[in-house]
């Protein structure tokens, strides 16, 4: 059923707020978005039963650019630098709300790890990169086996997305080109070695 324009002007305005919440460093509950918002709590918690729904409605509209991201290159190293390009910048503008994902995940792993936790109410669904990153590795299909192209989907995940913010920044204390840069070249040197290993003789049993 679709929502009312009301409605969905409301439920847009919970996620807008939410995410300046986040971006601004902060990791606001349900109620202190509301309040935020002006609009009640009994409101808010209509559109958004658990933290979690919140985040994951957030998280949606932050990455919509890449849902519709289609490569324009032909060869698969440029289509992942191309990828790349354009995804960091625009999930750079948004890293607190990102990072409040990274958070949420964390946490309910931590509460399904605890004896005192029988359920996680409901649990932050990740995994947006998958289908993104099995159309622009396409053209590999047709160079590697299954199971290495599989591993390059893998290997790739790392490089794309909001945990790189983590090591690169956190760690490494680097700007945003340069964790763009050192993605670039990982990306490059994963498809890399799996063309080399494609080349590779089969090992005599």
């Amino acid at each position: 059923m679709s929502l009312t324009s009301t409605r969905a002007r409301t439920r847009q305005l919970l996620i807008e707020t939410a995410m300046q919440m986040f971006d601004s460093g902060a990791f606001p509950s349900i109620t202190e978005v509301a309040h935020a918002a002006q609009l009640s709590r009994a409101t808010a918690y209509r559109y958004f039963p658990t933290q979690s729904a919140l985040v994951s409605a957030v998280v949606a509209e932050t990455l919509s650019p890449m849902r519709h991201f289609q490569p324009t290159r032909q060869e698969a190293t440029e289509r992942i630098d191309e990828l790349l390009t354009f995804a960091f910048p625009k999930m750079l503008q948004h890293e607190g709300t990102l990072r409040a994902a990274l958070h949420l995940s964390l946490t309910q792993w931590a509460q399904s790890q605890s004896e005192e936790t029988v359920l996680v109410k409901e649990k932050l669904v990740r995994g947006n990169r998958k289908n993104l990153l099995q159309t622009v590795a396409e053209p590999l299909v047709d160079e590697l086996p299954p199971e290495l192209f599989q591993r390059v989907i893998h290997a790739l995940s790392v490089v794309y997305g909001s945990e790189i913010f983590l090591v690169m920044k956190d760690i490494w204390g680097c700007d945003n080109q340069t964790l763009q840069d050192v993605a670039k070249w990982m990306a490059k040197a994963i498809v890399r070695q799996a063309r080399e290993d494609a080349q590779k003789p089969p090992v005599a049993g």
